[in-house]
Formats: structure tokens, C-alpha cells, sequence
């Protein structure tokens, strides 16, 4: 095991240490909370109006406290802390749950990455971050170079203790299908991978391109890696998905989010702001103008 590899380890363990006491003191989940759309925080927002009420709300300090440079690689701070700081602060991050197969199709792996995002949508792109080189891959990046194809699978509330019970870490060949208990299905048309049955949305997808980060304390020595993937088949559940097959229902989907530390987030509470246009909704350079000489005021006051 790496250096990396142990420093993960142990973040696990401590973050695991005494859980289920502690979990044993919260509220149970609530199985009947609803998606619910609500007004925005300021309905009465105006172009140039800068924070609404919330912001003050949120934080006692909030007008008063100052920011703190943290140098990435000032001595005596490890990748640790940036990867604490970073996944506490870069939040809600979708989770891609990735379906591969190793190259000589002796063994499946499924493994949930919250480093994953949406890119592009002509072709449809997508990346996802993998924290360890090629030549000491984990086992989804294994396979990844080896067959370049994959299942991207979106997490929903229905499955999350089992999505999180396959981020263990398993030998390699070790089929994190069985430690999770979903379902493999094989009718994928691109690609040879399952898909997860109990998944409402998955993606075929197919590698563009890999690459590798160099470390900034060991130069020369490769500490991540990015895999771009191109969307060549997309699954929908029938009862998520419109008539259009150009959306899929929220409360159907109940998707779940990675925050910082072992902490994962539902969606039950959402607002709608329309994207505004310049000449109709601004007013144009005129208006803009205006602003300009309004924001000017604040600054000199």
C-alpha cells in the first residue's frame, strides 16, 4: 500500500471510529418528505442588489469576518488537508456509481466517484477524477485503461447504503457487486460492462481520453488522473422520464450528493429562477450604466 493509499486508509478508519454510536442519537430518515418548490430567498431581487437576506442570516460574522489565504503547498500541509478542505467546500458533488470490466473480462467492478461532472453536451462529456496514477490505478481506472468503456450510474436515495458499502476497499477481482447486493443487467448496446438495475438513470459511455497529474511535492511522480468519457447510450427508467425523453422527474430520481468528510446530502427543497435576458429583462446598456454608478457609490460610502 502507498503512502496515499494509507493516509486514505486511515481517514476512513477515524471517520468510521464509534459511527454507529453516534448515528444511533439522530432522528430517523424521513421517509415521506416530498420534493417541495419554494420561492427564492428575495422574490423582490433587483439587478444590482448584490446578497440577499440570506447571507447576513446565515452567519453572525458574516459581514465582519475575514478571508484566510491557505497556500496548497506550504510546507508542513499535506494533500490530505487540501482534500478535506476541497470536498468540504466543492459541494454537492453528483456521484458517478461507475459499472467496468477488466480487459480480459475476469472481473466486474462498480465504485462510486464524487470526483465526476457533466461537461458537455454535443457530444455529451463527462469526467470523472480518479486519486491515483496509472501505474498504481485503482481498480475502476484499471479497468478503464484496459477496456476504455464504462456504466455511468446516477445514485438515488433508494440505494445509497449499498453505493457506499462499494466504496470498500476490495482486492482487485473482487466484484464490489456482491458487497453492495444491487442488480447487473447486460443489455447494454455499447458496451460490454452491466449496467445497475435499481439505478432510475445510467449511461453507456466510452473513454475519450486520459490524463495524468503530476505531483507538486514529488516531482516527477504521477498523483491523479482525469478520464474523460463520451455518452454513447443513456437509460431511463419509464416512470422518471418525460414523453420527450428529454428530462427526468425529480422526485422520481431522489438523488443523493457528496458533501465533505462521510457526508452525503438529499435534494427535498428547490427554487426556480428563470435565466435573465439583457435587452428584456437588464434593459440594456443604459442600465447598465446605472449600476456601474450605483456600485461605484457603494464602494466609495
Amino acid at each position: 500500500m502507498s503512502s496515499r493509499e494509507e493516509a486514505e486508509a486511515q481517514l476512513k478508519r477515524r471517520a468510521a471510529r464509534n459511527f454507529k454510536d453516534i448515528e444511533a442519537t439522530r432522528p430517523d430518515w424521513n421517509t415521506s418528505e416530498t420534493v417541495q418548490v419554494t420561492k427564492t430567498i428575495d422574490p423582490d431581487w433587483k439587478f444590482g442588489g448584490g446578497a440577499n437576506s440570506a447571507y447576513a442570516q446565515v452567519s453572525t460574522t458574516a459581514t465582519s469576518a475575514r478571508h484566510i489565504a491557505i497556500d496548497p503547498e506550504a510546507p508542513g500541509r499535506s494533500f490530505i488537508d487540501n482534500y478535506k478542505l476541497c470536498i468540504s467546500a466543492i459541494v454537492p458533488r453528483p456521484i458517478g456509481f461507475i459499472s467496468t470490466r477488466a480487459g480480459d473480462g475476469s472481473s466486474e467492478n462498480l465504485a462510486p466517484m464524487s470526483f465526476f461532472q457533466l461537461v458537455n453536451a454535443e457530444p455529451p462529456m463527462f469526467v470523472v477524477g480518479i486519486v491515483s496514477s496509472i501505474a498504481n490505478a485503482k481498480d475502476t481506472l484499471r479497468n478503464l485503461v484496459e477496456t476504455r468503456e464504462c456504466v455511468l450510474n446516477v445514485v438515488s436515495e433508494g440505494i445509497i447504503e449499498a453505493v457506499n458499502s462499494t466504496s470498500i476497499d476490495t482486492p482487485y477481482g473482487v466484484s464490489e457487486w456482491d458487497v453492495g447486493g444491487l442488480t447487473p443487467v447486460y443489455d447494454c448496446e455499447t458496451v460490454s460492462c452491466g449496467r445497475v438495475k435499481e439505478c432510475v438513470f445510467s449511461i453507456e459511455a466510452k473513454v475519450e481520453s486520459i490524463r495524468e497529474f503530476e505531483s507538486r511535492r514529488t516531482p516527477g511522480a504521477k498523483s491523479g488522473t482525469l478520464v474523460t468519457l463520451e455518452a454513447t447510450r443513456f437509460w431511463a427508467r419509464e416512470d422518471a422520464v418525460n414523453e420527450e425523453r428529454n428530462m427526468l422527474e425529480l422526485s422520481v430520481l431522489r438523488p443523493i450528493s457528496r458533501l465533505g468528510g462521510v457526508t452525503y446530502g438529499r435534494t427535498t427543497q428547490v427554487m426556480e429562477l428563470p435565466r435573465p435576458f439583457f435587452e428584456k429583462d437588464l434593459g440594456g446598456m443604459e442600465v447598465i450604466e446605472q449600476l456601474k454608478a450605483q456600485r461605484k457609490e457603494k464602494q466609495q460610502a
